[in-house]
């Protein structure tokens, strides 16, 4: 379906947008190819390197085919648009409706600019950004502890690791004292991303940094990505809690597994598992990489739950069909049944979709607030 469906943008793009400009003969032909090339760039990826999460090309190929996939979207939104509004159009007014060229070439011009910056907003190191979370339960000790949440770091042909490394310099000035990475760490083999990946050992914060895995990590051998994520000083928590400060001044830090492990044989997430044996009394900060079933989270107890995966819809407007399929989590902080949900719009975003439009990427330090 999710191949049919960008099919559809890249035939409403070749025979009815570029059909309205003066391009003529070959050029016509050409131009209309490399938009239906581009509109099954995923499938095609499938075919030739066996996955369209991670395809395994030259970093500026990567930057182009998101710049023409955004734009093959945004002028497949404008025809349609334009289409409705032809129609309405006809049916008042009982004449023809016939736009002129120079309107189709303006949106062409400007769908393509807006594309271009939009790859530009996804492929920057996000901004630093604080959020302020009261938390039941939290000791008055604890008021101001500060947790850096990453998430989404898809590391990939995009997000190498120059990249990574910057990311890496940026966090540890947060000066935090707790990371959290939520998931989705990368996007490829651990032959593939073993370089780019280094860099992670160098996070820094006072109690450490901790990882949960996301569904990308199943795509691409979880186990070994776990036991890769260790070696390089990042401790997982796979339906599983460490203690973080002491017992005094304390709180529960617990992680679950994806959605995506039952599918491929391992562990579906387990809320009661992970907090299992916690300290009575304790809240519990739980990360879990998707935000859909934050209501289990909440009847569980658990205090505050962080997460990502959504990306905050990378589109404004297009957030709201990404909310859709996510029990209507997409950015920001909730409230879901008392409890506070803080959803990450994302370090970075995945190879196959990189546009951000209004939904900048985030560096996010949680200051905890004693409720």
């Amino acid at each position: 379906m999710f191949h049919l469906a960008t099919l559809s943008l890249g035939l409403i793009v070749a025979f009815r947008f570029l059909g309205r400009l003066p391009i003529a003969g070959v050029a016509r032909y050409t131009v209309a190819a490399v938009v239906l090339l581009v509109s099954v760039h995923h499938l095609l990826s499938r075919i030739a390197f066996g996955t369209m999460f991670s395809p395994e090309v030259p970093r500026p190929v990567m930057i182009v085919v998101n710049w023409l996939f955004v734009s093959i979207l945004l002028l497949a939104l404008f025809q349609i648009a334009l289409e409705i509004y032809t129609l309405v159009r006809r049916l008042i007014e009982r004449r023809r409706i016939k736009p002129p060229v120079w309107m189709f070439a303006l949106v062409g011009i400007m769908a393509l600019a807006a594309s271009a910056f939009g790859v530009a907003q996804a492929l920057r190191l996000p901004m630093p950004k604080t959020v302020e979370i009261a938390i039941k339960g939290l000791p008055r000790e604890l008021d101001g502890f500060r947790i850096l949440q990453l998430t989404d770091l898809h590391i990939s042909r995009l997000f190498q690791a120059p990249w990574v490394t910057a990311m890496v310099e940026a966090a540890n000035r947060q000066d935090a004292d707790l990371i959290v990475i939520s998931g989705d760490l990368i996007d490829g083999t651990l032959a593939a991303r073993r370089a780019d990946v280094e860099p992670l050992k160098d996070l820094r914060s006072r109690n450490g940094v901790y990882v949960i895995p996301g569904n990308h990590e199943y795509y691409f051998g979880y186990p070994g990505w776990m036991e890769r994520f260790s070696e390089l000083g990042l401790r997982p928590l796979a339906n599983s809690h460490t203690v973080i400060g002491r017992a005094d001044a304390r709180f529960v830090l617990a992680g679950v597994t994806d959605l995506a492990a039952g599918a491929t044989g391992f562990p579906r997430p387990d809320i009661a598992k992970a907090i299992e044996g916690a300290p009575a009394g304790s809240p519990v900060i739980l990360l879990n990489h998707q935000p859909r079933e934050a209501g289990l989270a909440a009847r569980a107890g658990v205090a505050l739950q962080l997460s990502g995966h959504t990306h905050g819809g990378m589109i404004m407007g297009l957030d709201r069909i990404v909310a859709r399929a996510n029990n209507g989590f997409v950015s920001g902080l909730y409230a879901v049944e008392g409890m506070p949900l803080y959803v990450n719009n994302g370090t970075a975003l995945w190879i196959g979709f990189a546009v951000r439009l209004g939904v900048p990427s985030e560096l996010t330090t949680i200051v905890l607030r004693a409720a």
